[in-house]
């Protein structure tokens, strides 16, 4: 009887491959040794064993299954440092990918616990009386909560200029080039997964926009995803017969 792959199966392989650079299918074998459908076994928890060909699936401790030998298909990218696992190609731009986060997480908490509204009076003007100074005072206290952003009024009849000032310390402490973060760090995770950020969604920011989307679609299909499908057939090599095969459509010429 042929084996057989079904489309979830395939879907959580590629999925695991993806993310992990390692993909894992299990052959298992009816109690007469009939061969049954391929089921996928989560790269997250499968490990290799010494020998080559053994795999184990570990979920925690003393939660260990042993696969029989021989019945677990590694598909694994490709590592320059070693040949027991893969390693994904985006690990590069992790940096950048955590770097978008912590300004983005900075960004938000800076929001959320108010110091946006923080700020220093500075009051030297000796017309004000104390009497005013304590009015203000509790105006600026009252102005706290929903509603913060109130506006103040303060009458001093022939005050200095430069007798009240207002130094808003928070922007100067927040001043992190947010929009220059997010910019730079997204330009390098998109270059890590080589997607056209016309594909992904991502509005243009310059007059020019990303060009044709079809053009960049096709040029994608060819230059990654082709590439990631002929990875998979080393499915179809290692059952020794036409597991997996994939359509792409004819580009028509423009």
């Amino acid at each position: 009887m042929p084996l057989a792959v079904s489309s979830a199966t395939f879907g959580a392989m590629a999925l695991d491959f993806l993310v992990f650079g390692n993909a894992y299918v299990e052959q298992p074998r009816a109690l007469t040794g009939r061969p049954l459908a391929l089921q996928h076994a989560l790269a997250k928890f499968t490990r290799r064993g010494e020998e080559a060909g053994r795999y184990s699936f570990v979920r925690g401790w003393h939660q260990e299954h042993e696969f029989p030998a021989g019945s677990v298909f590694h598909l694994r990218e490709d590592d320059v440092n070693q040949e027991v696992y893969g390693l994904p190609e985006y690990i590069s731009a992790l940096q950048s990918a955590w770097l978008n986060e912590s300004a983005t997480m900075f960004r938000r908490k800076y929001y959320a616990n108010g110091s946006h509204a923080g700020f220093i009076l500075y009051l030297s003007d000796a017309q004000v009386s104390t009497a005013d100074a304590d009015a203000l005072r509790e105006a600026l206290k009252g102005a706290k909560g929903p509603g913060n952003f109130r506006n103040l009024f303060l009458h001093a009849p022939g005050g200095k200029s430069d007798g009240l000032k207002l130094i808003p310390v928070s922007e100067v402490a927040a001043k992190d080039d947010f929009a220059a973060i997010k910019n730079v760090s997204k330009d390098d995770v998109l270059a890590a997964h080589r997607v056209p950020p016309g594909l992904l969604g991502i509005v243009p920011t310059n007059a020019g926009g990303f060009g044709n989307a079809p053009d960049a679609l096709g040029v994608f299909i060819d230059n990654e995803i082709q590439p990631l499908m002929q990875r998979f057939r080393e499915l179809n090599e290692w059952a020794g017969e036409e597991l997996v095969r994939f359509l792409v459509p004819e580009r028509k010429a423009a």
